[in-house]
């Protein structure tokens, strides 16, 4: 029998799931919440599916015993690989995973053309090339794993020469070929948002997928009779499997 005051667990390779989080809180802000970072395995993006399946496994065990009532995977890559491995395993929990925005990118787009910026364990999944085939028939879809960006934001590099010459090394050859609407398909890159943005024409559209992510934990929970009855602001708990300093600073970051 669950409470309607047990915690949502919500987890990531590192500090990326935050942005999630973060949403999640806004729209639900009388829940209580755990946050765990697996920063010691990041990024998950070049582990194999079975080890990735085995991080999601142990810290679903961990969100057990802290009681938590459903688990947000706030990370694109463990979502596609372990996802529906977590839904077999843990029949009795509600687990809601990340999808790449590629549905509202397409209908943005007036160029038809879009680019997605996702980790190669995203790219390469089922369930992103399931998503594309379904929802994007008739728009070319670029795509980058953006090779080194989730641990330079992993080390509080945001914004600098460095940052800029990745993000401009990923986006110019989108733009060369008229993509107009970008897909921020790993939970991390918003951290670096506003350098993508500064690097992409007047008029182009930048997809978080946050927002959309935070309405379908809200919808499970109230199909399930599980959203908080408080009337009080939610306690929230951090924890992480690397540096504690990196959590705090993508805490104070992103949550302020």
């Amino acid at each position: 029998m669950t409470s309607t005051r047990q915690p949502i667990g919500i987890m990531d390779s590192g500090i990326g799931g935050l942005t999630v989080a973060n949403a999640v809180f806004r729209l639900l802000p009388n829940e209580d919440y755990i946050y765990f970072a697996d920063s010691i395995h990041i990024p998950y993006g070049d582990k194999t599916q079975e080890q990735i399946r085995q991080y999601c496994f142990e810290i679903t065990e961990f969100f057990i015993q802290q009681n938590c009532k459903a688990v947000v995977l706030a990370c694109n890559t463990a979502t596609a690989a372990a996802l529906e491995f977590l839904r077999e395993t843990f029949p009795n929990m509600p687990f809601i995973g990340m999808e790449p925005a590629v549905k509202p990118a397409v209908s943005h787009t007036r160029s038809k053309t879009i680019g997605v910026l996702a980790t190669a364990g995203t790219i390469s999944s089922e369930r992103y090339q399931s998503l594309t085939q379904r929802y994007a028939k008739g728009i070319t879809v670029l795509q980058n794993p953006c090779t080194g960006l989730v641990p330079l934001i992993e080390a509080g590099k945001t914004k600098g020469a460095e940052v800029e010459a990745l993000l401009q090394e990923v986006l110019t050859p989108m733009l060369k070929k008229k993509a107009d609407t970008f897909v921020l398909g790993c939970t991390h890159y918003p951290f670096v948002r506003s350098v993508i943005e500064s690097l992409l024409p007047e008029g182009a559209t930048v997809i978080d997928p946050a927002p959309a992510i935070a309405k379908q934990v809200k919808k499970v929970l109230a199909e399930g009779g599980q959203l908080s009855k408080s009337t009080e602001k939610g306690n929230k708990e951090f924890f992480t499997s690397g540096d504690e300093k990196v959590l705090a600073w993508g805490v104070e970051v992103i949550l302020g």
